[in-house]
């Protein structure tokens, strides 16, 4: 019989998916929408269309990896697709890790306007060469993440040979591998996205200080804009942070902090599908015209 923790991660699959493929599928044909009508998209339109892409990817692969391991508890003990699955997850995990950085960063770069060498580099190549970036990045990233296969090959050969059973309940990571890979598809992105952050909050106080204190009887500006930025790069890493302590329960091996961790991050590309919506006007006019035309042709019928 199905034990309660698969029972919850055979669930939490199912609501993820039916969940992420709507929304994540609205972002991909809303920016393709403006690519037809407009024939290119701006630098963030560019990372959101990337975002949806991975996160519709990212789904499919957790939840088949999340059914597979509530139906079939041995999966553990195989050893090539479980490494190829856990590599697949973790590349896209990372590589949308990335994009958040790069979106932060394109951010940053616009709103502050910094004269530093460094960030005046990083505002010419998001401008100038995202799409190589984007592919650079995922290649990159894929390189970082192939150690993950041989973590978890560790881990099912320990889990055989230690008992005649195999278990389910037993994680076994390789620190060696463990850790630099999470520190370059995780910490460090996150690390660079938060100083983006304070950056460009620092510089909007310290603009609005000086718009407030000043004597001139200039208007002052209209900063929804950099606020929805500011807004998207928080939830951005308020979901980044939420991973990073999940990780936790990887090194001290505890199953329940791993499924716990697991079932709420199964709904983490819907959760970022709702983060873009709010970020994206465009997108937002897009969806909501052609639900809106949607029904009153339905209406007319």
């Amino acid at each position: 019989m199905m034990s309660l923790d698969f029972l919850s991660i055979l669930i939490c699959s199912v609501l993820g998916l039916g969940l992420a493929i709507p929304s994540n599928t609205c972002i991909v044909m809303g920016n393709l929408d403006i690519i037809r009508k407009k024939g290119k998209l701006s630098t963030t339109d560019v990372i959101f269309l990337a975002k949806g892409i991975v996160n519709l990817l990212l789904q499919c692969v957790m939840s088949i990896e999340g059914m597979i391991h509530a139906l079939w508890q041995t999966f553990l003990s195989v050893k090539g697709l479980n490494g190829f699955m856990d590599t697949s997850l973790y590349f896209l995990m990372y590589y949308n890790f990335w994009l958040t950085f790069w979106l932060s960063a394109h951010y940053c770069t616009t709103i502050t306007n910094l004269s530093y060498g460094f960030f005046i580099w990083i505002k010419r190549i998001v401008s100038n060469f995202l799409s190589h970036l984007l592919f650079l990045t995922a290649l990159g990233i894929f390189m970082v993440s192939i150690p993950w296969f041989w973590a978890v090959s560790e881990e099912s050969i320990q889990s055989s040979e230690n008992s005649t059973e195999v278990s389910g309940n037993t994680f076994h990571f390789s620190l060696p591998y463990v850790v630099p890979v999470t520190f370059l598809g995780c910490i460090l992105p996150f690390c660079l996205s938060l100083l983006c952050l304070v950056l460009t909050s620092s510089f909007l106080l310290r603009h609005v200080w000086r718009v407030k204190n000043n004597d001139s009887g200039s208007t002052r500006p209209n900063l929804q804009a950099h606020v929805t930025a500011l807004r998207t790069i928080f939830f951005l890493l308020l979901m980044f942070t939420f991973f990073c302590v999940s990780q936790i329960g990887l090194f001290f091996h505890s199953f329940s902090l791993i499924i716990i961790s697991w079932n709420l991050q199964l709904f983490s590309p819907s959760v970022e599908a709702a983060v873009i919506f709010q970020a994206s006007n465009k997108l937002r006019r897009i969806i909501l015209r052609r639900f809106w035309t949607r029904s009153w042709r339905n209406t007319e019928t």
